[in-house]
């Protein structure tokens, strides 16, 4: 799930759901603390100007880390919460945010399944146009 909010993240720069993205992104990270709902937001900002001004030559290398990048920041939340029903409501969170940026870019939702996975896994999201596999550990 994590991976997928990394590349919903990434695609969402420049789209009308860009704001709404934005907001929830930070929200989420910051767990009710406004100093660093604030900073998410600062680097969401970040993330949207360098994918604007992405050089041809280097759009996929950077997509890529932009995309780990953020895949790492929401597995890091979601791994710090020690309590179950917290965890599950951001994961659930997540899950509703992925939905519905999937549904903005044609991706038609639906590509997280809720499944658990334990072992190796592959995560496949796309949008019609790009298909992004990234293997791992499912997070």
């Amino acid at each position: 799930m994590a991976a997928a909010g990394g590349t919903a993240v990434v695609q969402a720069p420049g789209t009308d759901a860009w704001n709404g993205l934005r907001s929830r992104v930070a929200r989420l990270l910051g767990r009710g603390d406004p100093a660093r709902e604030q900073a998410e937001l600062e680097r969401l900002d970040q993330t949207a100007t360098v994918l604007r001004e992405l050089e041809p030559a280097e759009a996929d290398r950077v997509r890529n880390r932009q995309e780990a990048s953020w895949r790492t920041r929401f597995e890091t939340v979601l791994e710090n919460v020690s309590d179950e029903v917290e965890r599950a409501r951001l994961a659930e969170e997540l899950r509703a945010l992925i939905d519905e940026q999937s549904a903005h870019t044609g991706g038609g939702g639906g590509s997280v399944s809720g499944n658990t996975f334990h072992g190796p896994t592959a995560i496949q999201t796309g949008n019609n146009n790009r298909q992004d596999n990234h293997f791992g550990n499912g997070s």
